[in-house]
């Protein structure tokens, strides 16, 4: 074979191929990572607080008592307010959340689009103890003096759904901490649909008003149906920004470990109960390990509602 049939090597070709390889092991290793760094959390979390699950079973997760002095404690409270916050919260910033993204990609003028995103991506980076200051020092009064009595006279007697809206008014309580989570979660949301809502091909949109659709026939019919799954995602951070909030929430929830007859009621969560009772805890007390192990259902429930949105984002079959 003569040298002109041999195939040329391009020069730095093999530094390329070294390199290469070392971008593909530290990309690899960098994943790894991730998954080695939640494994040893979650772990570390469930080993901890098996002293706690031993001692009291399947009954932790649904017992109300919490008594540091007779060492009996329960994780109902906490689970119940979490989960329960962290739906009110949803339910409340989601509309707004989606009203603002509407408004800004498809009804708001060029030049105050810039200065209200802004101001949304402002909102995002406020650091929740602030948001909790604002909340007690804020909302707790006008809660109390304005909304509570307002509701408790217009829905207090309303057969059903009467009891979810009776108590004293207090301010603080499961509907307060779920306000100001709402607050707290409406900039991720926003920002997230607005940005999805912006990938769709102008195309699109387009051809709809071609057709004589309205601006809200082409968000409902095409531009929702294109971005469901960026905005499920959306939706799904600002749910487990609500299930892991502590600060906002132990300032405006009451620190009550009851299960609430109605929405004025005080209550607790997880993050809020560990944030106010963990350094009152002792090394290998059975109340540091109940502690811990209400942080590994937290993981667990961050892991089911994952779970869920992953469900929902399945393709549907024709």
């Amino acid at each position: 074979m003569s040298d002109a049939t041999l195939p040329l090597r391009p020069a730095g070709s093999r530094a390329a191929s070294v390199g290469d390889r070392f971008f593909a092991l530290a990309a690899t290793s960098a994943g790894v990572l991730v998954l080695v760094l939640l494994s040893a959390i979650i772990l570390s979390l469930f080993v901890e607080g098996l002293p706690s699950f031993r001692a009291f079973g399947l009954n932790f997760l649904i017992d109300t008592d919490w008594d540091p002095v007779q060492e009996v404690f329960g994780a109902g409270v906490p689970i119940f307010g979490t989960v329960v916050t962290a739906v009110l919260a949803l339910l409340l910033a989601v509309p707004l959340a989606f009203g603002i993204a509407f408004y800004l990609t498809e009804i708001a003028p060029a030049w105050f689009r810039r200065p209200v995103g802004t101001a949304i991506e402002l909102l995002a980076a406020v650091p929740s103890i602030i948001y909790g200051m604002w909340g007690f020092f804020v909302i707790v009064p006008i809660m109390g003096d304005d909304v509570q009595p307002f509701l408790t006279d217009w829905l207090g007697d309303v057969p059903w759904i009467g009891f979810l809206f009776q108590g004293a008014p207090f301010g603080t309580g499961i509907l307060t901490a779920a306000l100001v989570l709402a607050v707290m979660i409406i900039p991720f949301i926003a920002a997230t649909m607005r940005d999805v809502f912006n990938t769709v091909p102008p195309v699109f949109k387009e051809s709809a008003y071609g057709l004589g659709c309205t601006t809200w026939e082409v968000m409902r019919s095409i531009v929702v149906p294109y971005t469901r799954a960026s905005v499920v995602g959306g939706i799904m951070l600002g749910l487990g920004r609500a299930l892991g909030e502590t600060m906002a929430v132990t300032f405006v929830i009451g620190n009550t470990n009851r299960i609430p007859t109605s929405l004025f009621g005080p209550g607790n969560t997880i993050a809020s109960i560990v944030a106010l009772e963990f350094p009152e805890s002792h090394t290998g007390s059975l109340k540091l390990s109940s502690l811990l192990a209400l942080g590994f259902i937290l993981f667990v429930i961050s892991f089911i509602v994952l779970a869920i949105s992953r469900l929902l984002l399945r393709p549907r079959s024709a």
